[in-house]
């Protein structure tokens, strides 16, 4: 579909949301002509979302931005199962007080997003555990398991990649397709919902809930799927090197939290400002535009605008502030010692342990690996468990690396 007509489909597809949509032309109406409810579900496997899910959570708050109401469904009664899909073994069952504590710290994330309350376009979480935990199984299997088709099941992508590897999938994993289903059909009876949205790796999924739907009585009920996102050179969004992203402030502080976007690939700068900001497009393309060393502010201005949505405005302000004094010349440079290498050596890629030892952090190697491994190492304020770390020009910040042991033991390495 050339255009939308509706702002919301519009705005998601002007700023690269958009993979699949089951019905554009019947959704398109549906959003430019009534207040449409849309839900995200989202399993509660860690007491945290991290920032690969920063994507889903924005599709929420543009859809509020544009007069609709979202839902986030917390998996409470599916979390009980596990998600199997595309997973090469079944997922370690959690505990019912397990899931409700990571629930618990889910719920922290997402004010800063979206506006909750009783109104016809405020907010709502819910979590699937209020109807499922409740099933009354012979009955579920007479009303609901009757419209499924284990042929069709089994011709998921989903299903067909654990099948080809020959991996075992348990009957108790297979049900989890009926149940997620099912949550489509009632929450279109307890709230009116009409759209399910979710990663593309979803799509059987949520297709499955409308075929449903469709043979359980609801009206009309739609699809619409979010790109897989992996960075430019191929690594899954909200993975560093040393671990998730963590979106709960007390497991990733906010100077942490702006660095990693601070680290975004120049390749990426744009994509990231249209799907994770809400600047204007027009200063996301001004910003995209930017060539050589002025890319390192539209990286800064990435860093401070996803920050503050989720931390505040002041955290991503001071988290911006430290960074300047920590890597622009002048500020630290009087405090921290430097040391000097030939230039030609960082362009090769210096090994960290004996950087370490260079700059005065160790007293030999064996000493720096085992700093490394007890995570007493930052390169940049980013900390590193990898003995193997390579340390090269990519590190640069305003000329300079930032080594650090400890909170209080800091140098600068600049290339000669």
């Amino acid at each position: 579909m050339s255009a939308f007509r509706s702002d919301f489909l519009r705005t998601l597809s002007e700023r690269g949301f958009i993979h699949q949509i089951s019905d554009e032309t019947g959704l398109d109406d549906l959003f430019a002509t009534e207040t449409v409810t849309a839900y995200i579900g989202f399993d509660p496997t860690a007491p945290s979302l991290h920032a690969g899910g920063l994507i889903q959570i924005m599709m929420l708050h543009w859809m509020q931005k544009t007069g609709h109401r979202p839902i986030a469904l917390m998996g409470g009664g599916t979390g009980m199962i596990g998600d199997p899909s595309f997973k090469d073994e079944a997922r370690k069952l959690m505990t019912p007080e397990t899931i409700a504590d990571n629930i618990a710290g889910i719920k922290k994330v997402f004010a800063n997003y979206l506006t909750f309350g009783e109104g016809p376009r405020d907010a709502m979480m819910v979590d699937n555990a209020d109807w499922l935990l409740d099933i009354n199984y012979v009955e579920f299997l007479r009303d609901v398991g009757r419209h499924f088709s284990v042929n069709r099941m089994l011709a998921f992508d989903s299903v067909k990649t654990r099948l080809d590897r020959e991996q075992s999938l348990s009957f108790l994993e297979f049900n989890y397709m009926i149940l997620q289903a099912y949550d489509y059909v009632e929450l279109n009876r307890r709230f009116g919902c009409r759209l399910q949205m979710g990663g593309s790796d979803q799509w059987g999924n949520i297709i499955n809930g409308i075929d449903l739907g469709h043979r359980m009585g609801t009206p009309q009920l739609y699809a619409l799927t979010s790109p897989l996102l992996t960075t430019a050179s191929g690594a899954k969004m909200g993975k560093s090197a040393d671990g998730a992203v963590w979106l709960n402030p007390d497991m990733l502080g906010a100077y942490e939290f702006w660095q990693y976007w601070r680290n975004t690939e120049d390749a990426d700068v744009g994509r990231f400002l249209k799907l994770y900001t809400t600047l204007p497009l027009d200063e996301v393309a001004r910003l995209e535009a930017l060539g050589g060393a002025e890319i390192n502010e539209a990286k800064k201005i990435l860093a401070t605008e996803v920050t503050a949505m989720l931390h505040g405005r002041d955290a991503a302000e001071t988290a911006a502030e430290t960074a300047r004094k920590t890597f622009e010349e002048g500020a630290l440079a009087a405090t921290l010692p430097t040391i000097e290498i030939d230039a030609a050596a960082l362009g090769d890629g210096s090994g960290l342990l004996s950087l370490l030892v260079k700059a005065g952090l160790a007293g030999s190697n064996g000493e720096a690996r085992r700093h490394v491994k007890g995570g007493a190492v930052k390169v940049n304020d980013e900390p590193v468990s990898d003995e193997r770390r390579v340390v090269g020009e990519a590190d640069l910040r305003d000329g300079v690396v930032k080594l650090s042991l400890g909170r209080k033991k800091h140098v600068l390495v600049r290339p000669l």
